[in-house]
């Protein structure tokens, strides 16, 4: 690949929660956030299997489909959530949302269930790269709410799948980085509680990763953050340029720095 990723992941419990059910890696070939459904048992449990799950992709050669790679890594994590919960009866109903992007030679391949969400920041401007599997986003889809009504909907976060044992349809895709790209993976503890517009600001603003991450929480955190709230922040450079080592991530602290 000519090009090298320069990434920086940070989680917050937020500031209800008492548990993180948030998990994230970031990587040279993966980057992943996994959001453990809130309410139900071991949501932790379930988040942390699927980023081991594509953690393990990170290792051995480059996949030569990224995409069956991505599905076929979800789908062993969907196996071991549904044989966690036959073994453990208390964890029933124990689920993860799931953003990940895989390296493939010049493309990352993109994979998404829930409402984590991914975007990209290029020439300024901020695109969203996932659709929300939520119930709110369907009113939207329907023309029966307006995007602008969906973040104070009192039902913004019932999710329509995860990745729980069963069924689940991944959204996957392919897409062209190029130099100078500033990408986003974040659970919806960030994207719930700061707006596209402020998320837009800080990704352009803040010049380093690490900081631009750390901002974000700040935000989630300013704005109430009753969610744990996870962000990766990777920037696409020259490969002349290095890049910075895996961080698997459980739960860290924000820390106070300046963009």
């Amino acid at each position: 690949m000519s090009l090298r990723l320069k990434t920086a992941v940070v989680s917050d419990l937020g500031l209800i929660r008492s548990n993180n059910e948030d998990a994230a890696f970031a990587g040279q070939r993966v980057l992943a956030v996994a959001d453990g459904i809130g309410g139900a048992p071991a949501g932790e449990v379930a988040s942390d299997i699927v980023i081991k799950a594509l953690q393990a992709l990170e290792e051995g050669p480059e996949p030569e489909d990224a995409q069956a790679a991505l599905r076929a890594a979800l789908a062993e994590a969907n196996r071991q959530i549904g044989a966690a919960t036959e073994a453990d009866p208390g964890r029933q109903g124990m689920g993860t949302t799931v953003t990940a992007l895989l390296v493939a030679g010049d493309q990352f391949a993109l994979v998404h269930v829930g409402d984590s969400r991914g975007y990209l920041l290029r020439g300024g401007t901020l695109t969203r790269l996932t659709r929300d599997d939520t119930f709110v986003q369907e009113l939207v889809d329907r023309g029966v709410l307006a995007p602008e009504e969906a973040r104070d909907h009192p039902q913004r976060s019932i999710i329509t799948q995860s990745v729980q044992g069963g069924e689940y349809a991944a959204a996957v895709s392919l897409l062209t980085p190029e130099p100078g790209d500033r990408y986003l993976l974040c659970s919806d503890g960030l994207s719930d509680y700061v707006s596209d517009g402020s998320i837009e600001q800080a990704l352009t603003l803040c010049r380093d990763p690490q900081g631009c991450a750390e901002h974000l929480i700040r935000l989630a955190l300013r704005a109430g953050a009753p969610d744990n709230v996870t962000a990766i922040v990777c920037d696409v450079v020259a490969a002349s340029t290095g890049h910075s080592p895996p961080q698997p991530l459980g739960s860290t602290a924000a820390r106070t720095s300046t963009c």
